[in-house]
């Protein structure tokens, strides 16, 4: 993983665990969303909505709509701030 996506992955790390109480252990690539970190639909809009403050990237939520995996996050954001 290169620098850029290491911290895009520390911002989410830092975002799931002030947003959802989550220990930063669970937070690792392979994680999924739902089933591993039981981040529910709800979750999921405070989650794009947050990470649209912190990174600076206009992520929508169909683009979001396709994250499975921590790894799918991190690559979403890493292709949007790419192109902005």
């Amino acid at each position: 993983m290169n620098a850029d996506k290491e911290n895009i992955l520390q911002q989410v790390r830092d975002t799931l665990v002030e947003l959802f109480d989550l220990e930063p252990s669970e937070i690792v690539p392979q994680a999924r969303l739902y089933d591993d970190l039981d981040i529910d639909s709800i979750d999921a809009v405070d989650l794009l909505i947050d990470l649209k403050k912190t990174t600076s990237v206009d992520l929508t939520p169909a683009q979001f709509k396709q994250v499975r995996t921590i790894q799918d996050v991190v690559d979403v954001l890493a292709e949007l701030s790419v192109k902005a």
